[in-house]
């Protein structure tokens, strides 16, 4: 009959057989892939486990601030690891967190190095804008940065043995003004005038100690900004007023600004 193709018993036979042996190559070659995956991540797990991916002592952390160098001593200060361990087993991002607490810290980055095995911790420190100190001692209550954040003395100089102290100091309690801190601080730097002392021993007058002399604003309001511009306009004063004999300059009211004299004057 036309359209009908004959097949022999013998084609039969040989189909059957090469459909056999493509299944049987099919499957060994799933079992040498299982068996290659399954090797790889032995091998993995055998270089994990071995002694050189412990961390053993400080000296494998390298902690950097900018382009600065930490010390060990510093490093292990900040850093809170119990040695040994494994390199593995450390979690960055937990450490990460960890001195983002303290106080120095703003920002901190923590990775794995491999070779050789260790950390690489880059870290962005507060900067410190003021001293505070609180009335009636002689050490400082701690240094301020520009968001309020009271950072302890030592913690600062450990890091950074060799900076400079800010020279702007608060005189205060600093749960007093630590929330109005991020308000008054941006205004008081953009002053021309300088600012050598901020007396806020009494919240309802904050006693500016400037190169004019003492300068009341009263209470922090929202006319801190317009204060701190006539502040910077009473300069030309000074040809017409000896400032040595200025006792405080009122600027409660910055429309009406008022300057008391001493009284032998």
């Amino acid at each position: 009959m036309a359209g009908i193709v004959s097949v022999s018993r013998k084609d039969l036979v040989q189909r059957r057989q090469k459909i056999r042996r493509q299944r049987q190559m099919t499957i060994i070659q799933a079992i040498w892939r299982t068996l290659a995956t399954s090797g790889i991540a032995g091998g993995l797990v055998w270089v994990a486990l071995q002694p050189i991916w412990l961390l053993n002592t400080p000296q494998q952390v390298v902690m950097k601030s900018g382009d600065q160098l930490l010390s060990a001593a510093a490093i292990e200060s900040l850093l809170v690891i119990s040695y040994p361990q494994s390199l593995w087993r450390i979690q960055p991002n937990a450490i990460a967190d960890s001195l983002k607490q303290q106080p120095t810290i703003a920002q901190a980055t923590v990775n794995r190095r491999l070779f050789p095995p260790g950390l690489n911790i880059e870290i962005q420190e507060r900067i410190p804008v003021a001293i505070a100190q609180i009335p009636k001692k002689r050490s400082p209550a701690g240094l301020l940065d520009a968001s309020g954040v009271l950072i302890p003395v030592e913690k600062y100089t450990l890091v950074n043995p060799s900076i400079k102290l800010p020279s702007l100091k608060v005189v205060g309690t600093p749960e007093q003004y630590r929330s109005y801190w991020s308000q008054l601080y941006p205004s008081l730097s953009q002053s021309s005038v300088k600012i050598m002392e901020i007396d806020w021993q009494n919240p309802t007058n904050l006693i500016l100690k400037t190169e004019l002399g003492n300068v009341h604003l009263g209470t922090i309001s929202p006319q801190l900004s317009e204060q701190i511009k006539v502040l910077a306009q009473m300069r030309s004063l000074s040809a017409k007023i000896d400032f040595s004999q200025i006792n405080y300059i009122d600027l409660k009211n910055p429309a009406s600004p008022l300057v008391h004299m001493n009284q032998n004057n």
